[in-house]
Order: C-alpha cells, then sequence, then structure tokens
C-alpha cells in the first residue's frame, strides 16, 4: 500500500479512529531511539527551570495545529 493509499483511507476514517490512530502513531514516535532521546532532553531541561506557563502551552499546541487564539 503507498503512502498515497494510506492518507486516503485515513480520510475515511472517524473523528474516534483518528484520535486512536494518533495515539498509535505517537506511541510509535516515542518508543523510538530518537523519540526517547528528545524526552530525556525535555525532562532535563524541565529538571534545570526550563518550563512554559500552561498558557504558553496552550498557545504552542494551538500553533502546532493550526488554530487562532
Amino acid at each position: 500500500m503507498s503512502l498515497l493509499q494510506i492518507k486516503q483511507q485515513v480520510g475515511k476514517l472517524s473523528p474516534e479512529e483518528r484520535r486512536e490512530l494518533n495515539a498509535y502513531l505517537l506511541r510509535l514516535r516515542n518508543e523510538s531511539e530518537e523519540g526517547r532521546n528528545k524526552i530525556d532532553q525535555r525532562m532535563t531541561a524541565m529538571d534545570q527551570g526550563h518550563q512554559v506557563s500552561a498558557e504558553e502551552l496552550e498557545k504552542r499546541i494551538a500553533t502546532r495545529h493550526g488554530e487562532r487564539i
């Protein structure tokens, strides 16, 4: 199956099925060595005091998903 075919099939999924697929893809990313290293780096930065406010986090999430605040 090609990437185009996968994208076409994903477009036919219900919102709930898309959420489940997204969770699965995130899990795969985080289980990779690169994903684990990135998480470790972020945790180290947080331990060193590099944190953001809840408002900043909401802005970052909205921006990442193309929403306007």
